[in-house]
């Protein structure tokens, strides 16, 4: 008879309940999930901080601008100085040469009598020949010809030494401020980049809303011009009424301030001319003219045309003039923006100004509100 084989108890791990089973899928379901995912992605920046990254790079871009504009009048500035200093050392060089071929000869003639030779051809060998005539009695033994041939001779070595040891310097300065240069146009295409990059990733309906706050940062502060306009107009109506009580006369029409002579006025009306020809052509950093331009190129530029040399940079052309209050800006003011003075535009009156914007942007007509203002000044 086969032996009695009891039956084992079910073990406790093997019980399935719907509820656990249930719970075990969703698990293992949630850790797949999990497992699968890709890294979570940075959070999109929202319109208004995209809106405000974009304009900080643009005034990042243009201060940088500024800093190439100087680095490249600098650069072409110490350029002239080197080439006439290398100019120069060419010259000293070819009279050295000269006095050099001078004693030799009195060395030769000297060397055929039995006189001196070894004492002239040491000197023509000597790296300071001011301490050789010191140490020695060859001076004692020219004549007078010779020993102002010997002048000659130092006098050229010494001056060409000058000159070389001064080009060396200048042609330091030249390579440091090149690479001052480079690196400036680096940090404005950094920058550019950056801001490009940023508006092309907004979506149609992003660049529709980001236009919309254009417009309304452009309608405040067409508002503000507004307001600037009436006020200079009542001024310069109570100036003239003033001046006609004074005089017994209503005759004349005043002007916006009363410190304008014709001279002055003529140019600001040539600047202004040539400004205004300059509307619709692009904002190009670093540009100058005729067809593109930056903001301080084109003012520079503009009173060129009237006979006015301005710097090539905002941190300069803001020192060139007599600063005035905005209330009192005539047409042709400089007008400068933001407190590193990385801006300017030229004042046409009204609260508006003619000034190259930005990248991207073109040559055109704008309230001086559309900035923050750092002060005006008045070129001539």
């Amino acid at each position: 008879m086969a032996p009695h084989r009891k039956s084992r108890p079910p073990s406790p791990m093997g019980i399935r309940t719907p509820a656990l089973a249930t719970a075990a899928l969703t698990s293992v379901a949630l850790l797949s999930q999990t497992a699968n995912a890709s890294p979570s992605e940075e959070p999109r920046p929202s319109l208004e901080e995209v809106e405000k990254k974009v304009g900080d790079l643009y005034r990042q871009a243009e201060t940088a601008s500024e800093k190439y504009n100087a680095a490249k009048e600098k650069t072409t500035k110490q350029k002239k100085r080197v080439d006439t200093l290398l100019d120069d050392v060419a010259r000293r060089t070819e009279k050295l040469n000269d006095a050099r071929e001078e004693l030799g000869t009195f060395a030769a003639a000297q060397y055929r009598t039995g006189a001196a030779a070894p004492d002239t051809a040491s000197l023509l060998l000597a790296d300071n020949p001011q301490d050789y005539f010191d140490q020695t009695q060859l001076m004692d033994r020219l004549t007078s010809r010779q020993k102002q041939s010997v002048d000659d001779y130092v006098t050229q070595q010494t001056a060409t030494t000058e000159k070389r040891q001064e080009a060396s310097e200048s042609l330091e300065t030249l390579t440091r401020t090149q690479s001052s240069l480079k690196t400036s146009k680096a940090d404005v295409q950094r920058k550019l980049a950056t801001a490009r990059d940023l508006l092309s990733k907004l979506t149609t309906e992003e660049k529709a809303r980001l236009a919309a706050i254009e417009r309304q940062k452009q309608e405040e502060a067409q508002r503000k011009a507004d307001e600037l306009a009436r006020q200079q107009a009542a001024d310069a109506e109570r100036r003239r009424q003033e001046a006609a009580q004074s005089t017994g006369t209503s005759t004349g029409t005043g002007s916006a301030t009363g410190t304008s002579g014709p001279a002055s006025t003529a140019k600001a009306d040539k600047a202004l001319a040539f400004a205004r020809a300059q509307i619709g052509k692009p904002y190009v950093w670093g540009a100058s003219g005729p067809g593109s331009y930056d903001c301080s190129g084109l003012t520079q530029a503009a009173w060129k045309a009237a006979g006015v040399t301005l710097p090539r940079t905002t941190w300069d052309q803001v020192k060139a003039g007599t600063t005035v209050s905005v209330n009192s800006a005539q047409p042709g003011d400089l007008v400068f923006f933001y407190d590193d003075i990385s801006h300017v535009g030229i004042y046409i009156g009204d609260g508006m100004m003619i000034h190259a914007p930005k990248p991207g942007a073109y040559v055109r007509e704008e309230s001086i509100y559309y900035m923050p203002i750092h002060s005006v000044v008045r070129p001539a």
